[in-house]
């Protein structure tokens, strides 16, 4: 069977197939948080607040400038002219930008809970100077999932607008995530229609 999301119980189900501790706490962070992959595997010992709570996420998408080379004007990728001073462009200028924003969120208990369990038995890895929760690479989390997925026996999920199959992966728990927010949001005001 293909379907398009991840139910939370599916979610549930996937964590419950994770061997150890670091991959059920990668599984609930990114259902939990809805956050990117490169985002979760940022996350250091410090982005936790215990006492609030909460857990800051830096968030790490590049952006990518073209300007023209000779006024510096900003271009489309099909300029071929620059629209400020006219001339042609054969090579734009790219320019990268990081753009860092901090975005703080709520965790529930559980999630704390198993935080703190995992960070006194040692699991946080020390690398260039930081304290990461994970210390594995984006590789190794996309392995951990479509793995957890498997012993799960989850089913296999569809692109409902390409009709695409994907298997289950980090960027499909962050999919569950918003699908799970908007049911959530929705259901009191169904309930409230429903009265009416």
């Amino acid at each position: 069977m293909v379907t398009a999301y991840l139910e939370s119980g599916e979610v549930q189900n996937l964590e419950e197939a994770a061997t150890n501790v670091r991959d059920k706490l990668l599984i609930r962070l990114l259902f939990h948080l809805g956050c990117r992959v490169s985002e979760a595997l940022f996350l250091t010992v410090k982005d936790i607040d215990f006492t609030a709570g909460t857990i800051t996420i830096e968030h790490l998408k590049a952006r990518t400038k073209l300007s023209c080379p000779k006024c510096g004007a900003r271009l489309g990728k099909s300029h071929s002219f620059c629209p400020k001073c006219g001339v042609k462009v054969d090579e734009a200028v790219a320019q990268e930008q990081q753009h860092r924003r901090m975005r703080t969120l709520p965790l529930d208990s559980d999630t704390l809970e198993m935080l703190k369990d995992y960070i006194k038995r040692g699991g946080p890895v020390k690398q260039r100077g930081k304290n990461l929760i994970f210390g594995i690479n984006r590789h190794r989390a996309w392995q951990i999932i479509k793995e957890c997925a498997e012993r799960a026996g989850l089913p296999k999920l569809v692109n409902p607008e390409t009709g695409k199959v994907h298997n289950v992966s980090p960027h499909r728990l962050r999919d569950a995530f918003a699908v799970h927010a908007v049911k959530t949001e929705w259901r009191p005001l169904q309930l409230l229609y429903q009265h009416h």
